[in-house]
């Protein structure tokens, strides 16, 4: 399967409006049928994925049968452990597979799953960053890894800015493939000024490039108990060697 990108998209066109802002929210990306066909394979119950979350202390990965099937008491105390820390540090819990890892580790799953990584290869492909450097200016965009996410209810990833040594990002991405999504569902994608006001949020809208220089600072606000589906991605950074 190979992605590409709508060709009435001008990078070009957009450019001014990127460097003035550091982001920019791009609907209608892929042409043809790639989003659904990505859409799918995310929705579909062969992707592997963890749960992946933070409250004190690292970043730590779990099965995520174990991690739903929680007795009660342990889900309190989770929760507790969870909402103290979010008050004042950086916390998120979301599910997760980490497709460019797998990649790297020179592990493809293919059959259904050939759709998700379809866009590793889409994003680490010449059109992509020639589209991302033609948008920004920034022509050191080597690779970009890849990370499939699910935020269902409960979810969330406080604020942050994605600046981490050694990592060289230039860009974050966020390719949607939630078919029908409300901003009142929670799960958008906030930036976030000086003075703390929320300067810009993107609903994750289907088949939307959300695109932003690091660092920035940014969170996706808490996914609501009602929200009536989940809120599925493909994301990563565009980074130089």
């Amino acid at each position: 399967m190979r992605l590409t990108i709508d060709p009435a998209l001008d990078p070009a066109a957009m450019a001014k409006v990127f460097r003035r802002l550091g982001r920019l929210h791009i609907p209608g990306f892929l042409a043809g049928d790639g989003a659904p066909r990505v859409a799918a394979a995310l929705a579909g119950p062969e992707v592997p994925w963890i749960k992946t979350w933070r409250t004190t202390g690292p970043s730590l990965d779990g099965d995520l049968a174990q991690f739903d099937g929680m007795t009660p008491e342990n889900r309190a105390a989770f929760d507790a452990d969870m909402k103290t820390a979010a008050k004042s540090g950086f916390c998120f819990q979301f599910d997760a597979w980490r497709v460019s890892d797998d990649i790297t580790r020179g592990v493809r799953r293919g059959g259904a799953l050939a759709p998700i990584e379809a866009v590793h290869d889409f994003v680490n492909g010449a059109a992509f960053l020639d589209f991302v450097a033609r948008l920004t200016g920034e022509a050191r965009g080597d690779f970009a890894d890849t990370m499939a996410s699910r935020y269902r209810p409960g979810d969330f990833l406080s604020a942050h800015d994605d600046l981490v040594s050694g990592k060289n990002r230039l860009f974050a991405y966020v390719l949607n493939f939630t078919p029908v999504w409300r901003a009142d569902w929670g799960g958008v994608l906030s930036f976030l000024d000086e003075d703390g006001h929320v300067a810009e949020g993107y609903a994750p809208a289907f088949n939307a490039l959300n695109i932003f220089a690091i660092p920035a600072a940014h969170a996706v606000s808490y996914v609501a108990p009602y929200a009536g589906a989940d809120r599925l991605s493909v994301t990563g950074w565009v980074r130089h060697a």
